[in-house]
C-alpha cells in the first residue's frame, strides 16, 4: 500500500474545555446541566476540574474535517441546551474570578468512582489552588493506523516484535515533541494577556499592566503554558520528572511519584473531620496529575488503570496538551492547525530521537519558558544541543522538515504547513500577537475583548438549525449516561475507604 494510503487511516480526536459563565461574566455557580447527561459516564460531554468547566470529547475519526464536524455537533448541542443566562468562555485564561471559593469543584454522584474523582479535584485545589484549575485548553489525540505500523515495522525493524516496535517509536515521538514542542505555543499560543483577578494570589510575577483590569507580557505567546499556568513548578524539588526514555522508564517514574509521600502534602492531610481532602499525600495522587505537554496514552477498557494498561497493553495514542483555546475561531481550533499538527507529529515520529539527558531536559524546560513568556521578542535565542540559535533560524530548519512530511500526507496538509510557516518570520501573524494588537486598537482589556466572542459564538450556535439526527444521538447518550451512573451507584458494595485502598493496590500490581 502507498505511504499516503496507510497514513490516511490515522485517527484523531479533540478534547475541548470551556468555562460556563453567567450574565456578568463570572464563573457559573450552577450545576452541570441535566441535558448534558452525567459527567461521570457520558463519553462526549463531561467536566474537568470545575462543575463549570465543561469538556467536549470527539470520538476517534480519520481526518481534520471529520474531527471538526464532530466537535461542532457537540458544541452546537451544548450551546443549544445551555441555560438562558449563561454562555461559554472561548479562551484558555479564565473570565473574572471572585476568589477560589467561587470555583465550584466538579461533582460526579455518590458512587465510589464518582467520589474518587471529586476527592482528586479537592486534592488539586489544596495542592495548587483552584484558580489555577480554571484554565482551559485543547488536547489533540492522535494515533497512527495499524496498516502504517505494520508497513513501517517491516521496513525498519522486522526482527523486533510489533508491540515493542510501536511502543519504542511512540516514545521516540514523545521525546521529539518535547524537543521541538516550543513551536506549538509559538505558532498557536493565544494567551499573552490575563484578567488581573486571575493574578490576585500571585505576589510576585513579571507581568506588565495593559490597562486597569488586564496584565500581559508584550512578547508572550502562551501564559497558560508558562510559569503562571498549571505546571508542576516544584517537580524537581519534589522529586518527580517523567522519564520518556522508554515506556518502562515512563511508567516507573510516574508510579514512583504515586508511591512517594511528599512533606508539603502531608501537611494538608488526607482527611479532616472525617472528610477527604486528597486521595493520598504522595507526590502524585494519580498519574494524570503530572502535567506535561505530551503524554503517551493507552486504550482503556472498563475500569482499567491508566499506568497498568500502558505497561500491559502498550501505547495506543499520543495526547498533545499544549494547545491554547483560540478565541478567534468558534471551535477554538481550525483545520490548518490540525493539518500542521499531523505533519508535525509525523516529523517527530520519523526524526531520530535519542534519549533525553538531564542537560537536554534543562534545555527543553528553558526553551519552553522563553517561548511562552517572550517567544515573539526580536532576536530571541534558544538552545539546541548546547548551541545558541535564533528562534527564527531553528524554526526554519524544523519547518523545512515538517514540509517534507506534509508531502507524505496530502496537498491540503502542504498548503496548511506553508500558510502557518510564514509565522516563523512574521510573529505578528500569531494568534497571541493578533489578539494583543486588536486589544490595543480597540482600547479594551482582556475581559472585554474575549467577552465579545463569547456573545458572538453563543448567538452563532443559537441561530443554527438543529440537526435532528445528531441532537437525537446526543440526547440518547445523555439519557443513557444518567442511567449508567445510577447503575454504578447501585453496584457499590465497598466502603469508600476500602475502594480507595483496593484501587491503589490494584494499580501497583504488575
Amino acid at each position: 500500500m502507498p505511504v499516503k494510503g496507510v497514513l490516511s487511516h490515522n485517527l484523531m480526536g479533540i478534547e475541548r474545555e470551556s468555562l460556563r459563565v453567567d450574565q456578568e461574566g463570572n464563573i457559573s455557580q450552577e450545576l452541570h446541566p441535566q441535558a448534558y447527561g452525567s459527567p461521570l459516564t457520558n463519553p462526549v460531554i463531561t467536566t474537568d476540574f470545575s462543575e463549570a468547566l465543561i469538556e467536549l470529547v470527539t470520538k476517534p475519526v480519520n481526518g481534520a474535517e471529520k474531527a471538526l464536524i464532530e466537535l461542532e455537533k457537540i458544541q452546537h448541542f451544548v450551546n443549544y441546551n445551555l441555560p438562558a443566562n449563561e454562555r461559554f468562555w472561548p479562551a484558555s485564561m479564565p473570565c473574572i474570578l471572585r476568589g477560589h471559593t467561587n470555583i465550584p469543584i466538579a461533582q460526579y454522584g455518590s458512587s465510589n468512582l464518582g467520589r474518587m474523582k471529586n476527592v482528586y479535584r479537592h486534592g488539586l485545589a489544596y495542592r495548587y489552588g483552584s484558580v489555577m484549575q480554571a484554565i482551559a485548553g485543547i488536547h489533540f489525540n492522535y494515533s497512527f493506523s495499524d496498516d502504517f505500523w505494520q508497513t513501517y515495522h517491516v521496513l525498519i525493524s522486522p526482527d523486533l516484535s510489533l508491540r515493542c516496535f510501536i511502543d519504542n517509536h511512540y516514545m521516540g515521538l514523545t521525546r521529539n515533541v518535547l524537543r521541538y514542542g516550543w513551536l506549538i505555543p509559538y505558532l498557536f499560543g493565544a494567551s499573552a494577556s490575563v484578567c488581573k483577578s486571575f493574578m490576585k494570589d500571585y505576589h510576585e510575577h513579571d507581568l506588565e499592566e495593559f490597562d486597569d483590569n488586564t496584565l500581559c507580557l508584550p512578547y508572550a505567546t502562551s501564559l497558560r503554558m508558562g510559569d503562571i499556568g498549571y505546571q508542576n513548578n516544584q517537580e524537581d524539588e519534589k522529586g518527580v520528572k517523567a522519564n520518556y526514555n522508554s515506556l518502562n522508564h515512563y511508567v516507573h517514574s510516574l508510579r514512583a511519584a504515586m508511591q512517594t509521600s511528599c512533606e508539603d502534602f502531608e501537611r494538608i492531610g488526607i482527611k479532616q473531620d472525617g472528610e477527604y481532602r486528597q486521595l493520598s499525600t504522595n507526590i502524585l495522587q494519580i498519574a494524570n496529575e503530572y502535567y506535561s505537554s505530551v503524554r503517551p496514552k493507552p486504550l482503556l477498557h472498563g475500569m482499567d488503570r491508566p499506568l497498568k494498561a500502558l505497561k500491559n497493553n502498550g501505547v495506543g495514542y499520543i495526547e498533545i496538551r499544549s494547545l491554547d483555546v483560540n478565541p478567534l475561531t468558534p471551535l477554538g481550533i481550525d483545520k490548518p492547525q490540525i493539518h500542521f499538527l499531523e505533519a508535525f507529529l509525523l516529523f517527530c515520529l520519523l526524526q531520530d530521537s535519542a534519549t533525553i539527558s538531564s542537560s537536554e531536559q534543562f534545555e527543553i524546560d528553558n526553551n519552553d519558558k522563553l517561548v511562552t513568556h517572550k517567544g515573539r521578542q526580536p532576536g530571541l535565542m534558544l538552545s539546541s544541543s548546547g548551541r545558541q540559535i535564533l528562534l527564527q533560524d531553528w524554526g526554519k530548519e524544523i519547518m523545512e522538515q515538517i514540509k517534507e512530511c506534509a508531502k507524505l500526507l496530502s496537498n491540503t496538509h502542504q498548503q496548511s504547513v506553508e500558510e502557518i510557516s510564514v509565522r516563523i518570520n512574521n510573529p505578528d501573524l500569531t494568534p497571541s500577537a493578533v489578539m494583543l494588537e486588536e486589544m490595543k486598537r480597540e482600547e479594551i482589556g482582556f475581559f472585554e475583548y474575549v467577552d465579545q466572542f463569547s456573545h458572538q459564538y453563543r448567538d452563532l450556535y443559537q441561530s443554527k438549525i438543529v440537526g435532528k439526527d445528531y441532537f437525537a444521538e446526543l440526547d440518547r447518550l445523555a439519557l443513557s449516561s444518567h442511567q449508567k451512573q445510577l447503575e454504578i451507584e447501585a453496584q457499590d458494595v465497598l466502603s469508600f475507604d476500602d475502594f480507595i485502598t483496593q484501587y491503589f493496590a490494584y494499580n501497583e500490581e504488575d
